[in-house]
């Protein structure tokens, strides 16, 4: 296959070096030449082209250039007037990002922010110092890059949650046609109608090849009471096989779907490499520049308009923080001028709490990746490679905690196996093991514990202090063990049983330990991928029914006020329009 334009030489780590070194040189080094060369997998016609340098001023800045980042500025530029500058810390999505099944490869790259939380008391025991880790992209696309692509939006009560907090314009039927719009659904017909659509930039579909194991799982649902919906749908709860934002069998980032296409508009500016270190703003507390550093210089840029800050739950804040918009004595304590006293800033701080179970299956532990398996998907970008194993799978359910008047589910599943991701000989029938070993992770979808984020120094550039406080509300505890009861009882005398998915040892006993041992293990094994923080409505106004302080967002209520006042904390769920992000699946809700 021939390329209109030379092949791009992107930084970024090696597929070997995701896999573990060395021994994967050889295999995987070989693997990355062949998908270098497939054009329509490193698009370097399409790719944004970098600014060397700003110009002096635009009417808009966006800092960040992930899900909600790359989606804002894109369609920001789409008025010719306005000039659009967009800020991003890290570089272009380098080669094996494009693999739906190297999604868990690159956590913990060079791609990766690489966050861990300060010591938690009820999660992560079994880390050094009890820190959890917290992936977040760092690169163009942000986590949509390095996630498991699960195309996931809120539940209607999510969104109707917002409009009755005093934000017009964000229940669900007010968003809508906005997720309509931006679909280019490649399966329509086969979902429930009208709530998708055609034409977007954003295709959705599901992976070309499902492992058969998928479809166990389906039906040992449908014997649990749920049945396989449509879960973007008419309802929220239930099994399914997920659609992603894929296309042809390969990731469809952000940058990829709203970005490539803006490439050649002149009033649209990609600036990578560069870290927003902080929002400057006049005497009367309007946001009128950025400063940032790019490649260890740091400059500044006027905006005459809007500052947009979509840098997710962890970078937002932590901007807010840096330029002295949040709690007064907080800022005090590191040395930043405060600009404004507001409280809520970095507050709220949650996560999604999950508990992975291992269990075993009648199947010999081969590496899924393989030549086979690599040229199936370099000839024809299907098989296993193309996929995300058992992890298209998911579902919503009900615990005794749920709600059940409305439909809100409080647990999700999510599934893991036979994800063809590293090799070291690319044999096939390379053992790893005897039995192969699949994961069924129950998640908590509303934990009620709450964290918060401040600032380390006054260093701009210095990493947060995340104070995750997992486990700490007793509710969390009791739902995340029914989750786990429901897991297990899954796969008891059900459909998986044609596959013999059996428990490992330890996890039966989990339900069998007595409270305080049984919060021990839920500590050492939870696992936790997407945060959300303060919601923007709430942080940038100083008190009910009053007017934003230092513009506000989306879900404030006033949004011409708040574009007069030139700054915008952008909602990190709602404006990517459905790029729900996980990494494994997507970002719930807002970013504090």
């Amino acid at each position: 296959m021939s390329c209109n334009c030379p092949l791009t030489s992107i930084a970024g780590p090696t597929l070997a070096s995701t896999c573990g070194g060395p021994s994967f040189m050889l295999f995987m080094g070989l693997l990355e030449v062949f998908l270098r060369s497939q054009c329509d997998l490193e698009d370097p016609c399409n790719r944004p082209i970098a600014q060397k340098r700003v110009n002096p001023r635009y009417d808009f800045v966006v800092i960040g250039g992930g899900s909600a980042g790359a989606t804002v500025a894109s369609r920001l530029s789409e008025e010719n007037r306005f000039s659009v500058l967009l800020l991003e810390a890290g570089l272009d999505e380098p080669t094996g990002t494009q693999i739906p099944s190297f999604f868990f490869n690159f956590l913990g790259s060079e791609i990766d922010w690489k966050y861990n939380t300060e010591s938690e008391n009820e999660a992560c025991l079994n880390k050094d110092n009890r820190q959890c880790y917290w992936p977040r992209g760092k690169v163009l696309g942000g986590t949509s890059v390095m996630n498991g692509m699960t195309y996931m939006r809120g539940s209607r009560k999510d969104y109707d949650d917002w409009a009755r907090l005093g934000n017009p314009g964000w229940s669900y039927d007010d968003v809508l046609p906005h997720f309509i719009k931006s679909e280019d659904n490649l399966q329509v017909n086969d979902m429930d109608y009208g709530y998708h659509g055609v034409g977007g930039p954003l295709t959705v579909t599901q992976f070309p090849y499902h492992p058969p194991l998928s479809h166990a799982l389906l039906q040992a649902g449908k014997e649990m009471g749920y049945e396989t919906v449509d879960l973007n749908g008419r309802t929220h709860t239930g099994f399914a096989i997920a659609q992603t934002t894929s296309r042809n069998g390969s990731r469809l980032s952000t940058a990829r779907a709203f970005l490539r296409p803006a490439r050649n508009r002149r009033n649209l500016h990609v600036m990578l490499n560069s870290t927003a270190t902080r929002i400057l703003f006049d005497r009367n507390k309007k946001a009128v520049g950025v400063e940032f550093e790019n490649d260890g210089v740091l400059q500044r840029v006027t905006v005459l308009k809007e500052v947009v800050v979509s840098g997710g739950a962890v970078n937002s804040p932590q901007i807010l923080l840096n330029s002295g918009i949040g709690p007064q004595e907080e800022l005090g304590a590191v040395g930043v001028p405060v600009v404004q006293d507001l409280p809520g800033v970095g507050k709220n701080l949650h996560n999604h709490v999950a508990y992975a179970i291992a269990f075993t299956i009648n199947d010999t532990d081969t590496t899924p990746l393989n030549w086979a398996t690599a040229m199936e998907y370099l000839l024809f970008r299907d098989g296993l490679m193309s996929g995300t194993g058992i992890s298209e799978v998911t579902a919503m359910i009900n615990t005794k905690y749920a709600d059940l008047t409305e439909d809100h589910p409080d647990i999700q599943l999510i599934f893991g196996g036979y994800l063809a991701d590293c090799s070291e000989t690319g044999m096939v029938g390379e053992k790893k093991g005897k039995n192969r070993v699949i994961l069924i992770i129950p998640t908590l979808l509303h934990p009620k514990s709450r964290g918060v984020l401040r600032l380390r120094n006054n260093d701009p550039l210095s990493p947060p202090l995340i104070y995750a406080r997992y486990l700490t509300h007793p509710d969390d505890v009791g739902a995340l063990i029914e989750g786990i009861k429901f897991s297990i009882a899954l796969t008891k005398d059900r459909g998986s049983e044609k596959v013999r998915l059996r428990a490992r040892s330890d996890a039966g006993e989990e339900l069998r330990a007595p409270e305080i041992r049984l919060r021990r293990l839920l500590g050492v094994r939870h696992q936790a991928r997407h945060r959300a923080g303060e919601p923007p409505g709430r942080i940038l106004q100083d008190g009910p029914g009053r007017r934003p302080v230092v513009g506000g967002g989306p879900s404030v209520a006033r949004p011409r006020r708040a574009e007069r006042e030139g700054g915008r904390h952008e909602h990190h769920a709602a404006r990517t329009l459905g790029q729900h992000q996980r990494t494994g699946h997507h970002d719930r809700r807002a970013s504090g």
